[in-house]
């Protein structure tokens, strides 16, 4: 089992998306995208800068790897298509690249642009990850993050990713993930206090 933790600049439901039943991780991140297979953990963690040190944003089994034909394809996964005239649970999607008979992608309008135009640099990074992460073992605590214990001080990362942690490390890991319920805690840490459609994810 590879443990993989990283910063969660942006925090909108986009990336990770934590609804409807699943943790998905379909855009940024690229490089944990490629790396990680089934079985691997992924700890989200909030910068430096925001807080007293890193916190825990969410973390999520990859339970499933698959390429971003079969997301757009897989009818579990129709609800993260982006639509703009539903609630902003829905507009936060991040099924947005449709294959293409030619074998390329269209980038349908997402959290990363509030227009229709696609945005060429955004569509290379996400697509150079290849492959989108799935879990439904995960617990995603959005906006009330969780302290990172002293135990697991070695997760804290600045920019990009770490992927190479000892046993000892990896087993305080898996015993802090077994003191949570799986789950989503808690909105975004960016969304309307108004908005309360995140809470139909909650289980």
């Amino acid at each position: 089992m590879t443990l993989y933790s990283y910063i969660v600049t942006h925090d909108t439901g986009f990336a990770p998306n934590p609804f409807f039943g699943h943790c998905t991780l379909a855009c940024c991140k690229p490089e944990i995208r490629k790396q990680a297979t089934e079985g691997d953990w992924i700890v989200g963690l909030t910068p430096r800068a925001k807080g007293k040190g890193n916190k825990i944003v969410y973390f999520m089994r990859v339970d499933e790897k698959m390429d971003f034909q079969g997301y757009w394809r897989d009818r579990r996964f129709r609800r993260k298509m982006p639509r703009y005239d539903k609630d902003l649970q829905v507009r936060c999607g991040d099924n947005i690249y449709e294959p293409l008979p030619n074998g390329e992608f269209r980038q349908l309008r997402s959290m990363h642009s509030n227009d229709e135009a696609e945005d060429p640099v955004r569509k290379a990074h996400d697509l150079g990850g290849r492959y989108v992460l799935v879990s439904e073992t995960f617990a995603y605590f959005g906006s009330k993050v969780l302290t990172l214990p002293p135990e697991l001080s070695e997760l804290a990362v600045g920019r990009g990713h770490k992927c190479r942690f000892s046993d000892h490390v990896k087993a305080e890991f898996m015993q802090l993930v077994g003191d949570w319920k799986f789950g989503v805690y808690a909105p975004p840490s960016r969304w309307p206090e108004d908005d309360k459609s995140w809470m139909g994810s909650l289980w």
